[in-house]
This record gives C-alpha cells, structure tokens and sequence, in this order.
C-alpha cells in the first residue's frame, strides 16, 4: 500500500507510511478497494482515512464480444475482487441464476455493459445482474426460452464476425443460408475459440482439427454453444437477418472491417484475393 501511494503522489514516503500503519491499530480493518485520496498527505492521516474504509463505487464496463475469461479479467481488474471468487461463482450455476438452457457454461450470457460495482460488491453478485440482464433482454424481445442458447450462439457468431452494425444482418443471413443447405459454416471465430487462441494465430492444422468441438471446418451445423457474449445489435441481427442469397462474407480490410458479401464461391474468391492484396500491402 505504501509503494502505491507513494507512487501516486500521496505520501512521502514508503517508510512515512509503513510506520504510520504500525503505530495506528485500526489499520488492521483496511478493506481493499478504491478510495479517494489527496496529494501530499501526511502518512498518519492517510491511514486514518483508508482506516475509514470509504470506498467509491467502480464502473465494470463489459464490451460486446468479450468471452467470459475476458468478463472475468476486467472485473478482477476494476474491482479487486480475486479471479478465484469469480472461477468459484461459475462452477456453480444455480447460484448465479444461470438457465438450465446454458447447461453449466455461461459463455454468451454475460451481457455487455456497464456496472455499477459497490464496496460489498461479490463476483457472484456481478455474474448475476449479468446473466439477468441476458434474461431479460430474450425476454423483452419474445424469444421463446427453449430458443435462447440457439439465439444467443449465433449472435456470438456475428458479433464477432460483424465489425459495423450494417453488417451484422447480413452476416446473419449468411450463417442462415449455410445451415439451411447444410453447409459448414467455416467461421474463423469459432474455431479460434475452440482452439483457445487469437484468429489471426490460426493454422491449417487447426482448421483440420475434428477434435475441437467449435471447427465449423470439420462439423457442420452451429458449434455446441455461444463463442463470446454478443451485443443487442448482433441478437437484433439474428432475429430479423437481411434478405439475400450471400453465402460467403470476407473482410477485405482489416482496419476499416470493410467486408464484402458474395453468392457463389468464385466471387467470393475474387474478394478473397482483395484481402490477400491488401494483407501484403499492409504487412
């Protein structure tokens, strides 16, 4: 504690503060979390104000696409609280209002968005509003319960897919037309995910791997369940796709996320030779 706020400008000193806390007895009742703190305070009454525990509220902000390890590492890293409590909360389902629906995994039920984390804020309690607030939202958008794990796999598909809204759609319709002529729906995100490695780090071994359950290369149909937690925009995109024949969808840019739609294999081959021109442009 003392290097930290020696570091932030508001002690002196490492040593200022260390004999502080040893010669005030309540110190032993700091709770950890986030203070407001002024500059240049005197050891003794920095320890008597983190004695008091007045600890502010934290903004967990959980953006759209994030797996729920990535959940996890932005919570541990806002409010304090230790990963183990929140690798405890998820091996109990029932205790975080997971839907059977989910069976046990709650990836895809995070819901993207900003929280308020209080000072008496627990893991469990974080993982529950998230999971209610998925609840919620298939619940004002009338998807019939035993469609929710359905829904909320292939809007994780198009969020990560997806990079602009106007997209999302069409991607779905895309992933749609696929599964309706039993197409492998060869989606990158999913096999990566299956993997436990970034998409750009993926080899050909890995789209040949039958072993990794989420290789839409290797296993038709839709992978065993959601990849990431996906935004209101990708679920929107499921529920309502585009209408078209598109079959195919490539990014052509990689920093702008221009992405490109095609019915038949040739052209989208043309568009794929657009990324690859641009891949080399752009080493």
């Amino acid at each position: 504690m003392g290097q930290e706020l020696y570091e932030a400008g508001v002690v002196a000193s490492v040593s200022a503060f260390s004999d502080a806390f040893e010669a005030n007895p309540d110190s032993v009742l700091i709770r950890p979390g986030t203070r407001t703190m002024l500059e240049e305070m005197s050891a003794k009454d920095a320890v008597a104000l983190l004695v008091k525990n007045q600890l502010v509220d934290l903004q967990v902000t959980i953006p759209e696409g994030y797996t729920v390890q990535q959940v996890v590492d932005r919570a541990v890293q806002v409010t304090g609280l230790p990963a183990e409590d929140f690798e405890a909360a998820l091996d109990d389902p029932a205790a975080i209002g997971l839907p059977k629906q989910a069976k046990g995994n709650a990836e895809g039920w995070l819901y993207p968005d900003t929280y308020m984390a209080k000072p008496d804020a627990t893991a469990e309690g974080l993982l529950t509003q998230m999971i209610d607030r998925t609840e919620r939202m298939l619940r004002e958008k009338s998807v019939p319960p035993r469609d929710w794990q359905k829904v909320l796999t292939k809007a994780s598909l198009v969020e990560r897919e997806g990079l602009h809204p106007e997209d999302k759609p069409k991607i779905a319709r895309a992933i749609e037309n696929r599964l309706q002529d039993d197409m492998a729906l060869q989606i990158d995100a999913s096999v990566a995910y299956g993997a436990g490695k970034p998409g750009t780090e993926l080899t050909t071994a890995d789209l040949a791997n039958g072993k990794n359950r989420y290789n839409t290369y290797e296993h038709t149909g839709l992978p065993p369940g959601p990849i990431a937690s996906p935004g209101v925009v990708a679920v929107d995109a499921v529920l309502n796709p585009a209408t078209g024949s598109w079959k195919f969808w490539v990014t052509v840019n990689l920093k702008t996320g221009e992405t490109k739609f095609a019915e038949s294999y040739d052209e989208h081959q043309q568009y794929v030779a657009e990324l690859r021109e641009w891949e080399k442009a752009n080493q």
